[in-house]
This record gives C-alpha cells, sequence and structure tokens, in this order.
C-alpha cells in the first residue's frame, strides 16, 4: 500500500544528518545545541457504502535545530533535511539566538539525565498491506454493520497504516533513535428511527497488525453502538451520580495531566499548583506511567530532552506524588527533570477494579456518558462543564439513550467523589482507564 520504506536505512541517515547539524551549530559559535529530525509514512484508505472513497499516500519529514548561545536560546526548522537545508537552518537559529533575551532556564538537560540504555521496547510493526488488501478490510468492515438490522446507511470505514522514524540528539554526545508503527480499522454507521438520524462508531488501533479486531468485530460493534442510540430523550435534571464511560474517561486523566504539566505550574496557570503530597483522590487510587512497557502505544526509551523515561507515580494513594517535567520547566519550579518532555507515555491506574455491572448498582441513578462535547473546561480553576450523550440509569439498570444535556462540576471535587473504577479497561491508546463513576455531579436536561 505505501512504496518501500528501510527503516534502519532511515535511522542511519537521520543520526548523519542530526550529527551534521550539531557540528555545524558547533562550528557557526553556539554554546550547545539540540536537533530532533523525523521521517514518517502512511496511508489511509477509506470506503462509503461499498465505494472506494479515498487513498491517500503521505510521506513526511523534518528537522528541528535548537541552538544556545550563552542564555539566548534561537529555534529553526524545515521539511527538508539535505545538507545545504541544514546550515541554512542552524544558521537562522543561530541568528535568532543572539536577538533573543537571556532566559536563565535556558539549555540542554544536564548530562548526567541523559539516557543510556535503549532496550527493544518492540514498537516497530511494519505492516505489507497493499492497497486491494485495505481495500477489501475496510469493505468487509463495513459490510458487516450495514448487515446489522437497523442500520440505514454509512459514514464509512477506513484503514490507516503508518511507520516512522525519529532521531534526536545534542551537544553532550547523546544520539539516538526509535522505530515506530501505528496500525488502524474504523467503521462509522447511521440508524434512522421516528426521531432522526443516529451515528456511532467503534475502532481498533495497535502497534502490532497482528493484534487488531477484525473487521467483521468492529463492523458489528460500530452498529450495535449506533442502534442503541436511538429513541435518545433528554435527562432530568439535578445533582447525580455520573458514569463516564472508558474513553471519557481517559479524557479526565488527560485533564490531570494537563494540570501537573510544568508548563501551566511555572505559569501559575493550574488549578494544582503546590498540590505536591496534597489528597486529590480517594486514598485507594494511584495513577502512574510505564513508559518503557513492551509494546505500549506510548513507550520509549528518552524523552525529547534526551533524559532517560522511567517509571513515574503522578497520584500515590490520592495524593498528588509528582508533578511532569521537562529540563526547562524544572528549572523554572527548581526541581528536576521527570523525564517527561513530549508529554506522558502508558498511563495506567492501580486501583481495586469493579465490573460495570457493579458500578451500575452502585449509582442507582444517574446517567452514563458515552460521548462529551465542546471544550468546556478551565485549566486554571478546575471548572468543568461539557455537552453529554449517553444512557439514563434508573435502579442501577440502563433504561434509554439520553442527549442533549450538560454535566458540570469542578474537577478538583469530581477526583475527590469519585466512587469506583471499572474493569472495562480501553487499551486502544496510551491512557488505559475503565469506567470512572463520579459522584454528585450537575446534570442539566431538559
Amino acid at each position: 500500500m505505501t512504496q518501500a520504506f528501510d527503516a534502519a536505512a532511515q535511522q542511519t541517515l537521520l543520526e548523519a544528518r542530526v550529527a551534521d547539524a550539531l557540528e555545524q551549530a558547533r562550528r557557526l559559535g553556539a554554546d550547545a545545541c539540540e536537533v530532533g529530525a523525523s521521517v514518517d509514512q502512511g496511508a489511509e484508505i477509506s470506503v462509503r457504502m461499498g465505494e472506494v472513497e479515498t487513498v491517500e499516500l503521505a510521506r513526511d519529514q523534518g528537522i528541528a535545530v535548537t541552538v544556545y548561545v550563552g542564555k539566548r536560546k534561537g529555534s529553526a526548522s524545515s521539511s527538508d533535511a539535505g545538507e545545504a537545508s541544514i546550515r541554512a537552518v542552524v544558521e537562522k537559529a543561530i541568528a535568532i539566538a543572539r536577538h533573543t533575551g537571556e532566559d536563565p532556564a535556558s539549555g540542554l538537560a544536564d548530562a548526567e539525565l541523559m539516557a543510556t540504555e535503549f532496550p527493544d521496547l518492540e514498537v516497530h510493526h511494519p505492516w505489507q498491506l497493499t492497497t486491494d488488501e485495505a481495500i477489501e478490510l475496510a469493505l468487509a468492515c463495513e459490510n458487516a454493520g450495514r448487515a446489522v438490522e437497523g442500520i440505514a446507511n454509512s459514514d464509512g470505514a477506513g484503514v490507516s497504516s503508518g511507520e516512522g522514524v525519529r532521531v534526536y540528539g545534542n551537544s553532550h554526545g547523546f544520539l539516538a533513535g526509535q522505530r515506530g508503527s501505528r496500525h488502524s480499522l474504523s467503521c462509522m454507521l447511521i440508524a434512522r428511527d421516528e426521531q432522526g438520524m443516529q451515528r456511532d462508531y467503534d475502532y481498533s488501533s495497535v502497534r502490532d497488525p497482528a493484534l487488531l479486531a477484525s473487521p467483521e468485530a468492529i463492523g458489528r460493534s460500530a452498529a450495535e453502538r449506533t442502534l442503541r442510540r436511538l429513541g435518545s430523550k433528554r435527562p432530568a435534571t439535578g445533582r447525580l451520580p455520573v458514569m463516564f464511560a472508558p474513553e471519557m474517561a481517559g479524557g479526565l486523566i488527560n485533564h490531570l495531566l494537563g494540570a501537573i504539566a510544568g508548563g501551566a505550574l511555572y505559569r501559575e496557570a493550574s488549578f494544582l499548583c503546590d498540590s505536591l503530597g496534597k489528597p486529590l483522590f480517594p486514598e485507594w487510587f494511584s495513577l502512574g506511567e510505564k513508559p518503557r512497557e513492551i509494546g505500549a502505544m506510548a513507550s520509549a526509551a528518552f524523552d525529547n530532552d534526551g533524559v532517560y523515561t522511567r517509571d513515574n507515580l503522578f497520584v500515590d494513594g490520592g495524593r498528588v506524588a509528582s508533578y511532569m517535567l521537562s529540563a526547562y520547566s524544572a528549572r523554572r519550579l527548581g526541581m528536576t527533570s521527570t523525564g517527561n518532555a513530549g508529554g506522558a507515555r502508558n498511563l495506567r491506574i492501580q486501583a481495586p477494579l469493579d465490573s460495570q455491572r457493579e458500578l451500575l448498582e452502585r449509582m442507582g441513578r444517574g446517567v452514563l456518558v458515552t460521548e462529551l462535547m465542546g471544550q468546556g473546561v478551565n485549566g486554571v480553576t478546575g471548572d468543568y462543564s461539557r455537552g453529554a450523550a449517553g444512557f439514563w440509569v434508573e435502579n442501577g439498570e440502563i433504561q434509554y439513550p439520553v442527549e442533549e444535556f450538560t454535566i458540570a462540576g469542578n474537577l478538583n471535587d469530581m477526583f475527590a467523589n469519585l466512587l469506583g473504577v471499572g474493569d472495562d479497561i480501553d487499551t486502544r491508546g496510551s491512557v488505559h482507564s475503565g469506567s470512572w463513576l463520579i459522584d454528585n455531579m450537575t446534570v442539566a436536561g431538559g
């Protein structure tokens, strides 16, 4: 489906170009330099109503150079990583640095924090898939969904496959690369009743294509998810428990990560400033990252500063145990990098897990949220307000679908009011989570 991609040869080439950029920066008078280069290649095909809609092939590459002249910093980048372009990028970065103000926190991460071990994390699994084979997979997925009684239309099915290489180096002598792949299969379907149309979808996303869910299973699941939304009503308004489906609970974890990220903290733009050691969740809840987990979606041996990655506990026994820091944000806060330049990797919850049935029984009466809309989250205050859709729950049983309502609260209160976590863990992304049951939220419906 794509042109041949020799990841090993691409890594060797990128390493040579990064080394060249570092040497040119040294010759041109930079006190320190760091360079990142990457190349990615992939293909996407989509079908709709039994016909091929799109076949897209893409190849992207780039190089980014950051230089330090004293405490002055300059950055420049280019999508052309040829020799002439590299020199031009380095020269531009140095020119920018000479005209910027000094920043005491600027500079490379400390040399002693550089990664020195690079285990095979098994995140690169090329897929030798032809265009015809990809079309067959997408058609099989869509056809399985359209064959389910009640499905009226389709928004299509798609196959995506890509792999890439990234290399990072700096003037500490650090130079390393990592290869990776990502493959997915998805389907979105439409159903109709007297109230109008409803749509929903399902997908599978993996590093190793051998682990993709079958196209038939994805199509049927997309159909079932679509049909169960027919007959939606607006829920009652009140203070109610809310259960977030696994995909939605992952979003809550991302809000937490944004609040403990060093950039938000040193700007004092987080509701979790000065929160280290303070209670945030119930005592039975812990949350950490496992950046070197074999085969996981965000595994890496080093972060974007070249700092070695390690397991970090961000919440331990309900208390904020660590911030999420790059070299720069750590300096701004008077702390040490946690190996999180570029974000957290492979978030995992440590908590007693309950079945969805147990969580629904504990809820009694409330709403199960399966879709969220809008961007109503204030990272400074923690105020939370989102449009939602899902299901009404009464006496611990799902009664009917609901839509066109709002859920609201404050993340501090929501985290403290976490009643349970489900064992229905969504493993398709970097954040692995089951359902979250949160008490006492405002639900505004009809």
